[in-house]
C-alpha cells in the first residue's frame, strides 16, 4: 500500500475526513475547492520537493504535518522554526502520526473528530466507555484494565462500530508497521481484550471467519 493511502485510511480509522493527492498539482486543485484544517505532507511528494513547492501548498491558513527522513530537516527548518509544522521521520508508525495530528489540531483549535452528541465526550457502545482524554475505559461501573496496544485495538474498533475490520487493518492501526503482524500475535491480542472486555452480557467483540472483528451488541461468533 502507498504511504498516501495508508495513512488515508489510518486517518479515516481515526474518525478524521481526510482527502488525498499523489502530486502537488493535484493537491493545489483539492485546495481551490475546500478548507483544510491540517496538511500532511510527504517530502518525497512528486513536484512539491523544495521548499518553494511547499510554500505554494501550505499558504499559512493551515498546520502542516511533514512526513520525511533524516537527510531533508534542513529543509524544512524555516517552516518548523515558524512554530506552524512538525515532522514525522520516515519509516512511518500510524500512531505517531495520529498524535501529532492530534497535537497540531489543538493548538490551533480545530475540533477533533465529529462524534455523535451522546460522544462528545466519550466513546461509547452500550455500556462500554472510552475516555481518550484520561484513556480510561468501563464495562458499566467497572473500569478495564487495558495494555496501551490493547487500547488502541479496543479504540479502533469502538470507531467503528458494526464495521468489520481486517487483520491487516488491525495490524497498521495498532502496530502503525507496513508488515502486517502474525495472524497468532492478533488473534492472542483479541481473545485478551475480550476476556476483559466481554466477562458482561452481551458480548461486543465479535469474529466474522475469514474477515476480521467487528464492535456491536448483535450476534457473533466466539473465539479469537
Amino acid at each position: 500500500m502507498a504511504t498516501s493511502e495508508k495513512v488515508l485510511e489510518s486517518l479515516e480509522l481515526a474518525g478524521y475526513q481526510a482527502a488525498g493527492a499523489s502530486t502537488r498539482a493535484a493537491a493545489l486543485v483539492l485546495l481551490a475547492a475546500q478548507r483544510f484544517d491540517l496538511l500532511i505532507i510527504d517530502t518525497l511528494m512528486p513536484d512539491a520537493h523544495d521548499l518553494a513547492g511547499y510554500q505554494r501548498l501550505a499558504d499559512g491558513s493551515a498546520p502542516v504535518l511533514f512526513l520525511t527522513d533524516p537527510t531533508s530537516l534542513d529543509g524544512l527548518c524555516p517552516w518548523l522554526s515558524l512554530g506552524v509544522a512538525d515532522y514525522v521521520l520516515k519509516p512511518l508508525r500510524v500512531p505517531e502520526i495520529l498524535a501529532r495530528v492530534q497535537v497540531l489540531l489543538h493548538d490551533r483549535g480545530a475540533a477533533r473528530p465529529e462524534r455523535t452528541p451522546r460522544q462528545a465526550a466519550d466513546l461509547t457502545l452500550g455500556d462500554l466507555i472510552l475516555n481518550d482524554a484520561t484513556c480510561q475505559v468501563w464495562r458499566g461501573p467497572r473500569e478495564l484494565s487495558l495494555s496501551p496496544t490493547e487500547y488502541r485495538l479496543l479504540r479502533c474498533l469502538l470507531l467503528h462500530p458494526g464495521q468489520v475490520l481486517s487483520k491487516e487493518q488491525i495490524s497498521r492501526n495498532v502496530w502503525g508497521e507496513d508488515r502486517a503482524r502474525t495472524e497468532n500475535t492478533i488473534e492472542s491480542l483479541i481473545s485478551r481484550l475480550r476476556r476483559k472486555v466481554d466477562r458482561e452480557a452481551p458480548p461486543l467483540i465479535h469474529t466474522r471467519k475469514g474477515f476480521g472483528y467487528w464492535l456491536g451488541a448483535g450476534e457473533g461468533v466466539g473465539g479469537p
